[in-house]
C-alpha cells in the first residue's frame, strides 16, 4: 500500500478533493491531504511519508525529492510542468507525469471570454468589435486548439494553425487552415492565441520582430507561459502602435507599465484562472489519482515526461 499526497497551494474545488479521495481510497492506497499551506516547509514535512505526490503550479524541486525520500511519483494535474524539476527528479529515479487534456477546455472557453472582454473594451460603454469574421490564429496546436476551434465555428471565425509536426489533413478536418510558420500566422490573423511550452526555443519566442506583422487591431493571447512573450518588446510595439491589444492568464512583471499606458488595450486576472474551473478541477485531479494508481498496481508509464 502506497501513500499518496495531495498538496496544492492553490487548492482544488472541495468536490475536486473528495473525489480523488475516493478514487484512492478505492484502491488498494492510502490518501493523505496538503491544500492552502503556508509556506514551503509544511510540504517539505507532508511529504516525509509520500510515495506519490500530485501537485498543480506548486513547485516540485531537489528540496521537495530530499524531504520525500520514499517518493517514485509525482503528477502534475495539468498540461505544463515547468515547475518541476525534471533534471533533478530523473536523477533521483522518480516518474514525472502530467495530464494532457483534462483542463484544454477550460483554457480554451477562458481564451474566447478574454477575448470578448477585450474586443468590447473591459464592456466599459464605448463601441468595440466583434469576432464574427475575425480570423484566429492558434500557435500550437493541441488539445486547447482543437477545443478552441470548435468553439470558433460558433463564433463564425476562419481559424488557421501553426504545429511543429502537423497533420495537415486532420487538421483541415477541423476546419483548420494549416500554417507554415510563426510569422505567417501573425501576418494574416486578427487574433492569434499562444499554445506552446516555455523551453529553450520558445523563451521569448514571441518578439518585436513578430509583434510587428500583427494587423490593425490585432490581439495577442496568452495562456501559454509568462516568458514565451519579450515582455519588453511587446510594450515597444503597444507604445508604437496604439491598436494592438493585449490579454494574458498571468500578470505582467511590468503590469505597472500596462496600467499605466494602456488603459483598455490588455488584461491579465490577479491570478492564473485558464483551469480554474470545477470541470477542470475534477478531470485533471481523477486523472492524476488513477495514473499514479495505475503505474503502482501495472507498472504503466504512459504519460511519463522524463
Amino acid at each position: 500500500m502506497s501513500t499518496i499526497l495531495l498538496a496544492t497551494e492553490k487548492a482544488f474545488s472541495k468536490d475536486a478533493v473528495e473525489r480523488i479521495k475516493k478514487v484512492v481510497e478505492n484502491s488498494s492506497h492510502r490518501f493523505q491531504l496538503l491544500e492552502n499551506y503556508a509556506n514551503k516547509k509544511d510540504l517539505l514535512d507532508a511529504v516525509k511519508n509520500a510515495d506519490a505526490l500530485i501537485v498543480r503550479s506548486d513547485i516540485a524541486d531537489i528540496e521537495v525529492f530530499d524531504a520525500g525520500k520514499n517518493l517514485k511519483i509525482i503528477v502534475r494535474a495539468g498540461a505544463g510542468y515547468d515547475n518541476i524539476d525534471i533534471k533533478a527528479a530523473t536523477e533521483k529515479n522518480i516518474c514525472i507525469m502530467n495530464t494532457p487534456g483534462q483542463n484544454a477546455n477550460a483554457v480554451a472557453e477562458c481564451c474566447f471570454g478574454m477575448m470578448l472582454y477585450i474586443s468590447r473594451k473591459h464592456f466599459d460603454g464605448s463601441t468595440g468589435t466583434e469576432l464574427r469574421g475575425k480570423k484566429l490564429g492558434i500557435i500550437g496546436y493541441g488539445n486547447i486548439g482543437r477545443f478552441m476551434a470548435q468553439i470558433s465555428k460558433g463564433f463564425g471565425m476562419d481559424v488557421s494553425a501553426y504545429k511543429r509536426n502537423p497533420d495537415p489533413v486532420a487538421m483541415r478536418i477541423d476546419g483548420v487552415s494549416p500554417s507554415g510558420s510563426f510569422e505567417e500566422i501573425f501576418e494574416t490573423c486578427d487574433y492569434v492565441s499562444l499554445h506552446i511550452p516555455a523551453v529553450a526555443d520558445t523563451m521569448g519566442a514571441i518578439n518585436y520582430s513578430l509583434l510587428t506583422r500583427l494587423p490593425v487591431g490585432g490581439t495577442l493571447i496568452n495562456t501559454a507561459r509568462l516568458e514565451v512573450v519579450n515582455e519588453d518588446d511587446l510594450i515597444k510595439i503597444m507604445e508604437e502602435r496604439n491598436d494592438i491589444k493585449y490579454v494574458s492568464d498571468f500578470m505582467p512583471k511590468k503590469a505597472d507599465i500596462f496600467k499605466e499606458k494602456f488603459t483598455n488595450r490588455w488584461f491579465a486576472p490577479a491570478k492564473k484562472m485558464g483551469a480554474q474551473t470545477e470541470e477542470a478541477n475534477v478531470n485533471a485531479g481523477i486523472a492524476a489519482a488513477r495514473q499514479i494508481i495505475n503505474f503502482f498496481d501495472k507498472g504503466d508509464t504512459t504519460f511519463k515526461v522524463n
